[in-house]
Formats: C-alpha cells, structure tokens, sequence
C-alpha cells in the first residue's frame, strides 16, 4: 500500500520547546509555523515497517491522486517545490520507479499541472493543466503517450473549465470520462484521445462537483454518480452503458418529494457589453411555493462565490429557504463563472467588479421587464466572491433595501498580503501591487476604496480563522459602515474554514441571513 504521510516535527527539550521562531514566506497570516513536507511511504499488505520512499523540503501535492501504473511497478504522483500554501501554483506531475527510489517528472511543466492518471493499460497517462499555461484559463486535460511529455490538449474543443475533474478513463483505453460546469448545469463528456466528444444524456440529473466531479466508472463502462434534480437532493445514479439514461439507486431524499418546494426555471440576458463580449448569460430564478403568475415579489439576489464556480437548476437548500419565505431568489452567473467558455471566465481579469457587476444588474433589469419584481424591495447577498460582488454592488448602487456579505473580500491588498492564496492572487489582476503600476488597479477594484456610497443596511458573517479570505476585510467593511452611521451588524464563528460547514452553525448563518432579510424585505 502506497500511501502519504506529513514529516514528524523534530523532538525538543527544556527551554528549546520555546524556540518556535519560523520561516515566513507566500503562506497565510493564520500561519503558526512553517508546514512540515509530505511525503509518499510504501507498506507490505501483509504488515511489516513502512518504507519511506521521497523526502526533502519539497511536498507531494495531497489534493491531487497518488497511483500505481498498472504494473505495480511505478507510482505517479505531483509534487509542489514547498510547502507555502501560495506556491501551490509549482506543481509537477511525477513517475517513481520503485526498484531504484528514483523520480523524474512527466511533463516540462513545473506550474499548475495536476492530477496525473493512468489508463489501464499503462500506456498513457492524463493530467489537468491550463489550456496556454496561464492560472486564469480554463484547465484542460491533456495526454501523454507512455510516460514522459507534455502530450495533447484533448478537451480544448469542449472548451469547458475542467479543474474540478481529473481524467476517468474508459475500460477501453482509447477514452475518457470528464465533466464541468456546462450552462445552467454539469454536462459529462466522453472524449476519445483522437479529438471527438460525446456529451452524455443526462436529462434534468446534474453531476455532483464540489469539491470535485464525484464519478466512478466501471470495468464494463458502467458510470455512476452523485447528482442532484431541482427538486431532489443528492442521490446516486447509474448510466448502464454511456448511451442510457440516468438510472436512481437510491432513496435517501424520498421526503422531499411531498415537500412544497419553489418551483425553479433558468432565465437568460443578453451581456451589456457590445460585440466581441456579446454573452447570453444565464440565472436561475427560484419561486416562493404557490406563487401566482404576475404577482410582484421582493427579490433577493444570491451570488454564487468562485468566482470560478457557477449556479445551477438543480436542488439549492439555502434558495429554497430563502424563497420559502415569500420572496423571489435570482443567482446569477456573471462573467469569471466557469459555464460558457474560457473567453467568458478570463473576462474577470483585471475587471473584477466592474464587468461582474454590470452582468449582475442586467440579469435584475431583464426580471424586471417580466413584472414580477417588487422594485423598492430588492436585497442582495452573497459569500466568498459573492461577498465581494454583494460590497462592489451595495458601493455602486443605492437602491438595495438591504445586503448580506458573507466572508467578503473587501480589500484586495489585504487578499493578496495574508490569505492562503496570497500571491496566486495576482493572476486574477495582472501583477503584484508591488511592482509597476498594479497597485492602482488593486486600490481601483477594492470594494472598500468605495465606501463613502455605502449606505445600505448591511449583515457581514465570517469565520475568525478564515484562510480563505481574511476576517480583517470584514472588519474593514464593518467599521466603514458603523464609523458613518450605516445599520450593520457583524457576526463571527469562533473557528477555522471559510465557511461553517458543521449543521448547527450552518443552521445559524441560515437564520441571521433571513432575520436579517426580515427587518427589511415585507413577506407575501
């Protein structure tokens, strides 16, 4: 058994107990010491000491596969050059010969190439890496003849974001089984080495993608999955063979079946932007239950985090909650999602407000052409990257009768100094603020530089050890509100983790995010 484990710290005594001075470099200001380095360990299954097969400063990449070629012979595997959460962009697919412990890298890339798998034969391997080698392009999925190349871009035609599924290939070798966000949904493609795809059926079943595509496939081709109906949450499914339809195998959610939901329906607008950046994009709508056509409603706008990500016509609890109490819900996916192409996921760089923003507010001006909407009653809302577009948008309009900004990012110098991400951050701009001109574009695009035209009454919910997005930022938009007068409130969870993923503190940000609505959103 091939297996990793992290370096055991080095033992102390008496007073060096106390010297715990470490290394700072592109980690996170939670950071209490420096990451010990993980390395690959071999076992016998028949018990006995462990062998330790890598070492040094450099790290084995824990997010992505540690696997066997079909021989029994080698293991494949990424490496990362340090343990410093913002290098881990200094990825490299690697190959182990286990009779003479050494390793060789399978690809020239030394950055963003992840998740080497493979075939069952042994006589290619896949790997993920981003289509021209820039972090800010859709990652796809490239094949090696053997084990040493850089291979071919096999999925550039799809032209889908595929960073959230390694390769599954197919029994016979010559294929693989892939899937990304694709419109309002998650589309399964199975894509032959030669060039051609074949976009699987899957009705109204989407595939379950966070944190990654959770698919498996069978020796005969048979494909199972999470996936989830608008209506029905997280089952297993089954395709028979790639040309069936989606088979239930289980039952877990048979409850919600009798359960008055809101009835959901993706909505479409054309991008404010004329030609070359002419997108329809797309949203979803979610209706309070018994809703009568014409009615107009209050409307809460609940942005999607990524921004990478996008929102889709499947089962959302937290829209249903929320629709539940008498008010409309629209998600929009604004230009950086990932679910039409990479020329509208780049679109995001060094334009992180401004032109998310503008998609934002065309998708609630095409609701409002439909009569529906309550205009004097429209809330926004958001967490991660939706907490930042929830601050971008309650700085450049006036009208939201109330906002919610959970983990906002507020301060992109604070995003780029201290987060986990820190440096990486830099893609998403252009450069460091650091160097050249690059700091007047991240004062420029800092939601908090716009804070004089923040007046909307605002909740902020964030997690003290946030690596994610720092909780500073949170204080940042808090004090600016409450320093001027402006109704805020800010609650914070005594734990680690971008958000709060436990049930009874997710059951919390769940009840202050529809008080809060309450206080200033009427009910039907």
């Amino acid at each position: 058994i091939a297996y990793a484990a992290t370096d055991a710290p080095p033992k102390k005594n008496g007073a060096d107990k106390f010297d715990d001075a470490f290394e700072v470099g592109d980690g996170s200001f939670l950071d209490k010491d420096k990451a010990l380095p993980t390395h690959l360990w071999l076992i016998p299954t028949a018990g006995g000491a462990a062998k330790r097969l890598t070492s040094g400063t450099w790290t084995l990449h824990v997010a992505s596969p540690i696997e066997f070629t079909p021989d029994g012979n080698k293991l494949i595997y990424v490496r990362l050059e340090n343990t410093y959460s913002g290098d881990r962009r200094l990825s490299s697919p690697q190959v182990l010969d286990l009779a003479s412990g050494k390793s060789e890298p399978i690809t020239t890339h030394r950055m963003y190439a992840t998740q080497p798998v493979s075939s069952p034969d042994g006589s290619h391997v896949a790997y993920n890496y981003p289509r021209s080698g820039a972090d800010r392009d859709y990652q796809d999925i490239f094949v090696v003849n053997g084990l040493k190349g850089d291979g071919d871009n096999i999925t550039r035609t799809i032209d889908r974001n595929f960073f959230r599924a390694r390769a599954l290939w197919m029994p016979d070798n010559k294929s693989i089984l892939t899937g990304a966000d694709d419109g309002a949904t998650v589309s399964l493609w199975i894509q032959s080495l030669t060039g051609t795809s074949t976009k699987l059926d899957l009705g109204d079943v989407t595939p379950e993608t966070w944190p990654w595509l959770d698919v498996t496939v069978g020796n005969q081709g048979q494909i199972a999955f999470v996936g989830t109906e608008p209506h029905r949450p997280w089952e297993i499914y089954i395709l028979d063979t790639p040309q069936s339809k989606p088979r239930r195998l289980t039952t877990f959610h048979a409850a919600f079946d009798s359960l008055n939901l809101g009835k959901s329906e993706v909505v479409t607008w054309q991008s404010p932007d004329k030609a070359p950046k002419n997108w329809t994009e797309n949203g979803i709508l979610t209706y309070p239950p018994g809703y009568r056509p014409g009615k107009k409603l209050p409307l809460v706008l609940y942005i999607h985090g990524g921004p990478a990500a996008s929102s889709k016509d499947t089962f959302s609890d937290f829209a249903q909650i929320i629709a539940a109490q008498g008010w409309l819900v629209f998600e929009p996916n604004y230009r950086g999602s990932d679910n039409f192409g990479n020329d509208f996921g780049r679109a995001i760089v060094d334009d992180t407000g401004n032109g998310p923003g503008r998609d934002v507010l065309a998708g609630l001006d095409m609701l409002k052409t439909r009569g529906i909407v309550d205009e004097s009653n429209i809330a926004v809302t958001g967490w991660s990257y939706g907490g930042y577009m929830t601050s971008w948008l309650i700085g450049h309009a006036q009208f939201w009768k109330a906002a919610i900004a959970g983990a906002p990012i507020t301060n992109m110098l604070d995003q780029y100094a201290l987060s986990d991400n820190n440096v990486r951050f830099a893609t998403l701009i252009g450069g460091s603020p650091y160097t050249g001109d690059w700091m007047k574009h991240f004062v420029e695009q800092s939601p908090i530089t716009y804070y004089e035209k923040m007046s909307t009454p605002t909740l902020i919910l964030q997690d003290v050890g946030d690596y994610r997005v720092t909780i500073t930022q949170g204080y940042q938009l808090y004090h600016s509100l409450k320093d001027r007068g402006v109704k805020t409130w800010f609650y914070a969870y005594p734990i680690g983790g971008h958000s709060p993923d436990d049930p009874v503190r997710m059951r919390d940000v769940y009840r202050r995010w529809i008080e809060w609505l309450d206080l200033y959103l009427p009910r039907e």
